[in-house]
Formats: structure tokens, C-alpha cells, sequence
């Protein structure tokens, strides 16, 4: 039988900051917003309760600048990354109508794509 979860004080004001941020955010970002509010509260407790969310489907989760980010929409998360210098540029893809006919009878809730190449920076040096 699955844990319940006991909804408590420190919960509700992780949340309360959670739906403060309108994009992408970290669990290291939330706990310096939630520390402010409460000296007491550890980290720990941060990732215990973004994790029982991811489990439940009401956050998801994706991998950006080798750290977890999160985002309480099932957005895209899209990055270009250029081999030469390293600049990581984040976009937007809107639709992966594509992939409708690989997965037939499926359906995405959110993706993460990771393109590598050249800027147009480094493209364009000799």
C-alpha cells in the first residue's frame, strides 16, 4: 500500500513558493525562497516533497545544466548547445507532431530535446 502523505506546515509553505515562480526553477532556488520564510527547514525536505510531486504528476522535471529543473507545466525544455564554447541557449519548440506516428496511441505530457553544434559566433571564426 502506498505512503500517505501527511500534510504539514513546512509543506504548505514550500508550496505557497513553489507556485510563485512562472518557469523553470530548481530545488536550490525554492529552498533559499522557503529559508527566508522558515530557519528551521531543511533542504532535505525540499527534494522529499518535489519528489512525492513528480511521483504524482503534478511536477515535472528535467535536466539542465547537469541540475535538476522543474516546472509545474508539462512544458518543453530545449537547449542548443555550441561544442566549441560551450554557451548553452535555451528555445522553444512548440509542437512534435513528428513523433504522433511513431507513438501512435500515446501521449507525451512533456519533452526535453538537446541540440549540439557551432553558435553563430564561433561558426563564423576563422
Amino acid at each position: 500500500m502506498a505512503k500517505k502523505s501527511r500534510k504539514t506546515r513546512q509543506k504548505e509553505l514550500i508550496k505557497e513558493e513553489m507556485e510563485k515562480f512562472s518557469s523553470f526553477f530548481t530545488a536550490e532556488e525554492l529552498f533559499k525562497k522557503v529559508k527566508n520564510k522558515d530557519k528551521k527547514l531543511g533542504i532535505a525536505t525540499v527534494y522529499r516533497f518535489l519528489k512525492e510531486l513528480r511521483e504524482k504528476n503534478l511536477l515535472h522535471s528535467y535536466s539542465c545544466d547537469r541540475k535538476i529543473a522543474y516546472s509545474k507545466e508539462n512544458n518543453s525544455h530545449c537547449h542548443f548547445i555550441c561544442q566549441k564554447c560551450k554557451q548553452v541557449t535555451h528555445f522553444d519548440i512548440k509542437t512534435i507532431d513528428f513523433l504522433k506516428n511513431k507513438f501512435k496511441g500515446s501521449s507525451i505530457c512533456h519533452f526535453q530535446v538537446d541540440v549540439h553544434g557551432l553558435c553563430n559566433k564561433c561558426a563564423n571564426k576563422k
